[in-house]
């Protein structure tokens, strides 16, 4: 099956999804007969081969950092080291062991799952030894020394490579070149101890994200603590009866809990709700605070005042005290205006409280706050606005086809179903995705997979959407290239005729965002991939992901995507114009709660004494200051922070940052026709298509 831009919208659409939603459709179409140049990923892996075939690529890649190690010095150059042997090794390294670390997030299968875990610390374990290879990195050093001068036939990648491959800078894996500024030989004590250093941090991040991918835990209420929340969110909750009562298990997946502080009109219920969410991970609290004891005595030992310094070195900002001026002025300007806001909800809650004949203590706590955002939104005279009745304009069954019809005619691709095809769970589906105007096998773009249902082993905790990069593309020696594979992976609950999945507008700009991810990914043609997808500088990346968000917000975007589940209707004008002139409420409160995340991820990383620090105090004291919302235990919030351990170290600053670049290139370029196929072919060229390869430029540059 296919998404064709140029047939019938309604149809095409509706056809992607026709198994996976249980929507019956005798749409067909008459594509060209094109076979893939490259064949999609094997999923038939046993254990035993998870662990051999992982351990066969890191000596393979082994070999290849011996043989660029034993060069001559005046062997080592451009061609010798950094392109055909790293460049080469590092993409099929990554082709290999992505697809064989994936399992352990996705699979059905326990023992597949704690085998590809396994996999995972052994490519964790490789990764510091390579990084500690004093040998690779003087070959690396020799090479540039030999560069002949000017480059200006080399590409701008091969340029990069050249001049930047043996610096401190986002290398290889993902990881740094740390030894100029470690310079010691590979046996002395003080390598010894940098080594030690670098495998115990990844093996608390490996452990870190363990305990949150394995977190199953719930919180009990009977049906009347629920009151006010939708009883189609209730019905999907699970039930036993305990002490003689029947109660309703709430776990910790944000689309159990996001809908009880929503709508449960139960204080109490609310307060137990956020506190048993907050402290799901509170075994994590010690492992953290080893990283960031780890984490500084890196930097020092690389000479940085900070690990905060050391990560932001090579982004847009620089530095951490950059950060901290970006951050602390933003608050300044932000403060005044959350006050504002809060003062309107602590009315509000009065306001409920005394019809209630409830007493008033004058605070608003941090359970309260979607709350009374929801009951804000609903009452306000200018806005009438009750998201649980707007939900049901977006079954999950309409808005998915739809976001993806959106994203192909603007970019101009085209998704067709391959039937049969093997994949890691039975619900899951493979397409090849093509240029819209496919002629040849040139026109091919890449595979994505589509794993959109709630399955016991599946680890995905957000609305619940993810991104992976399975394998990346770039070009092989001999001019072919390789494809790049994604997956995208969500918890959503089965739909039946009787029972659709419906999303929140919250939920859909959280779609179009990992949709952005997830063709940000696909639509990369860089040479190395080193450089391969969303690659760029941390502080930017995020850019094009921000920027297709607006989309949510256009009427003709809202009208598009909606079709009422009982009547078929779309949004009403009206309706529209309420849920756009509810994005700005309470806009302050809602960033003020981001800059508390930014602001203990930047503090705990420029902390002179990591094992003095009371992460938990910090938490619960930014969280009080900044949110202007008040806490109630003081709970190790800190332990669900995953981030810190994914590579967002130092970089919860860099989504807000990147919406600076994303609001610019919108309102300056696709503000007045924001689907305009031919915008986006040029964002196409110029951002995605470059993937890491530019470093982060505005579109005007090209």
């Amino acid at each position: 099956m296919c998404f064709a831009p140029n047939r019938k919208k309604t149809a095409s659409a509706r056809s992607f999804f026709s198994t996976l939603f249980g929507i019956s459709s005798s749409y067909t179409l008459s594509v060209a007969d094109l076979k893939p140049p490259q064949a999609p990923p094997v999923w038939t892996h046993t254990p035993k081969d998870v662990l051999s075939l992982t351990k066969k690529a890191i000596e393979r890649d082994r070999k290849v950092q011996d043989q660029v190690a034993n060069l001559p010095d005046s062997e080592c150059n451009f061609d010798t080291v950094s392109a055909s042997p790293l460049a080469c090794s590092q993409a099929a390294f990554e082709t290999i062991t992505e697809p064989l670390s994936f399992y352990q997030h996705v699979s059905p299968s326990k023992e597949l799952r704690d085998a590809s875990y396994e996999a995972t610390n052994l490519i964790r374990d490789y990764h510091v030894e390579s990084s500690g290879r004093n040998d690779v990195f003087n070959a690396k050093v020799m090479a540039r020394k030999n560069i002949k001068f000017p480059l200006i036939k080399h590409s701008v990648e091969e340029r990069g490579l050249m001049i930047l491959s043996a610096f401190d800078h986002p290398g290889r894996h993902g990881k740094r070149s740390e030894l100029h500024k470690v310079d010691v030989s590979e046996d002395s004590e003080q390598h010894k101890q940098w080594k030690g250093q670098r495998k115990e941090l990844s093996q608390l991040h490996e452990e870190f994200i363990k305990n949150f991918d394995n977190e199953n835990a719930f919180v009990t209420f009977t049906l009347k603590e629920l009151e006010g929340v939708p009883q189609d969110v209730i019905s999907n909750y699970a039930k036993h009866t305990e002490d003689g009562k029947e109660v309703y298990n709430v776990t910790h997946k944000l689309l159990d809990i996001s809908p009880l502080l929503k709508y449960a009109q139960n204080a109490d219920t609310r307060q137990q709700a956020y506190e048993s969410y907050e402290a799901r991970l509170e075994l994590n609290a010690p492992l953290l605070n080893r990283i960031l004891e780890l984490r500084h005595q890196l930097a020092i030992r690389m000479r940085y005042k900070s690990w905060a310094d050391y990560r932001t070195k090579w982004r847009m900002v620089k530095s951490g005290d950059e950060v901290e001026k970006f951050l602390v002025d933003l608050k300044q300007r932000l403060h005044p205006l959350g006050v504002q806001e809060c003062e309107t909800l602590l009315q509000l809650k009065a306001d409920e409280l005394k019809a209630k004949g409830e007493p008033f203590n004058g605070e608003l706590y941090v359970w309260d706050y979607q709350y009374y955002k929801h009951l804000y939104l609903k009452k306000s005279p200018h806005l009438r606005l009750d998201h649980n009745h707007i939900k049901e304009y977006f079954p999950a069954s309409t808005v998915i086809p739809e976001i993806l019809e959106i994203f192909q005619t603007f970019f101009g691709v085209s998704f067709h179903e391959v039937k049969d095809s093997q994949t890691w769970h039975p619900d899951v589906q493979l397409f090849a995705v093509w240029n819209a105007d496919a002629k040849d096998e040139l026109d091919f773009v890449g595979y994505c997979y589509l794993d959109l249902f709630q399955h016991a082993s599946k680890s995905v905790h957000n609305l619940d959407v993810a991104v992976q990069l399975l394998c990346p593309g770039y070009l092989h020696l001999d001019g072919k290239r390789a494809y790049p594979v994604v997956a995208m992976t969500a918890n959503l609950t089965k739909c039946t005729p009787d029972c659709p999945v419906l999303m929140l507008h919250s939920d859909v700009i959280w779609f179009f965002h990992e949709m952005g991810c997830m063709f940000y990914n696909l639509l990369s043609h860089t040479q190395f991939s080193h450089y391969h997808g969303m690659r760029a500088r941390l502080d930017f990346k995020e850019a094009p992901l921000k920027l297709v968000e607006n989309w949510c917000w256009e009427p003709k975007v809202l009208a598009k995507i909606s079709r009422h589940y009982k009547t078929n209707e779309v949004l009403s004008a009206e309706l529209i114009e309420k849920i756009v002139n509810s994005r700005y409420v309470n806009i302050g409160l809602d960033y003020l709660h981001r800059l508390f995340l930014a602001f203990f991820d930047l503090q705990v990383h420029t902390h002179q004494a990591p094992s003095k620090q009371d992460t938990t105090v910090l938490w619960n004291d930014l969280q009080e200051q900044i949110t202007l919302l008040k806490g109630g235990k003081r709970i190790a919030g800190q332990g669900s922070f995953k981030d810190l351990v994914i590579g967002f170290d130092v970089g919860c600053y860099a989504s807000i940052y990147a919406e600076a670049f994303a609001d610019d290139m919108y309102l300056t370029i696709f503000k007045g026709d924001p689907l305009n196929p031919k915008h986006g072919r040029r964002f196409r060229k110029i951002i995605l298509q470059c993937g890491g390869s530019q470093g982060g430029y505005p579109l005007e540059v090209a």
